[in-house]
């Protein structure tokens, strides 16, 4: 699976920079969750809940990853512990994306500063394309022109009423993924552990993309899956990072105050 074999990469290739890492703070907001290691790394991811109501007395948890015994975690606990909770899993992706925020910059990967992978897209001509996820400014500029458009959700209610004529159900992934030739997925699917079942649906043919919030992941697994872009997130200004998360901001607000969007290109010719 791609979120427990990029950790595993990061614990190997990069053992120094991830083995006495400790959680030293933590937000967890409607939409956003946000750490910050004891590195200084940022990291931020969607957030994820469970279906069930956690107050049921035979669901209430008190120990390790449960509020107030967050703070001072190894990372390797977080990892070690087994616990596949909404929010465990919410905390795992936002740690990869900032442990992975210090190598992105500092390797060799090609990167485009200011760039929203939709700029990457050549919409002029008639294609297939497929949105995972209900991207409203994405849906709106591809509904524009003259291709031809799906849009995964498991909310039809995601979409606008005029939108619906694009909605196609989650669970019919693997009838219109292999014919599409652009395919732009949420990052939200690393955190509901969706993305390999889609990955695996892809066409070798696509040009594919995954991109939002909790994308930032090191792109060496995905890139080995079949993406070609990874449209990430930068935190510029890690000081109000917290205050925008913790005030129910989304990706838009991270992006207007404290963030700046990257993409992460494929080499194909390295």
């Amino acid at each position: 699976m791609i979120i427990e074999e990029t950790y595993n990469l990061l614990k190997t290739k990069y053992k120094n920079q991830v083995e006495n890492l400790t959680i030293r703070d933590v937000r967890v907001g409607l939409f956003l969750t946000a750490v910050r290691l004891s590195d200084n790394s940022y990291g931020v991811a969607s957030t994820c809940t469970d279906n069930h109501p956690v107050c049921i007395k035979d669901k209430r948890d008190f120990s390790d990853f449960t509020p107030l015994k967050i703070k001072g975690q190894k990372v390797i606990s977080l990892f070690d512990s087994g616990k596949e909770t909404g929010i465990v899993v919410t905390l795992k992706i936002a740690v990869l994306n900032a442990i992975s925020s210090n190598i992105i910059s500092s390797s060799d990967y090609e990167i485009l500063h200011n760039t929203d992978p939709i700029e990457l897209i050549d919409l002029g001509s008639k294609k297939t394309i497929t949105i995972v996820g209900a991207f409203q400014s994405y849906i709106r500029k591809i509904s524009e022109t003259g291709n031809r458009l799906y849009v995964l959700e498991l909310n039809e209610n995601a979409l606008l009423p005029e939108q619906r004529q694009y909605f196609v159900p989650a669970s019919d992934y693997h009838n219109v993924l292999p014919e599409s030739d652009i395919v732009i997925i949420t990052g939200f699917t690393l955190v509901n552990n969706t993305i390999d079942n889609l990955l695996s649906a892809l066409s070798q043919r696509s040009l594919v993309i995954v991109t939002g919030p909790s994308s930032s992941i090191i792109p060496d697994l995905l890139f080995e899956n079949k993406v070609k872009i990874i449209g990430a997130t930068r935190i510029t200004k890690p000081d109000i990072l917290f205050k925008v998360v913790g005030e129910a901001g989304a990706g838009f607000h991270l992006f207007k105050y404290c963030a700046e969007k990257i993409c992460v290109l494929r080499n194909d010719e390295k």
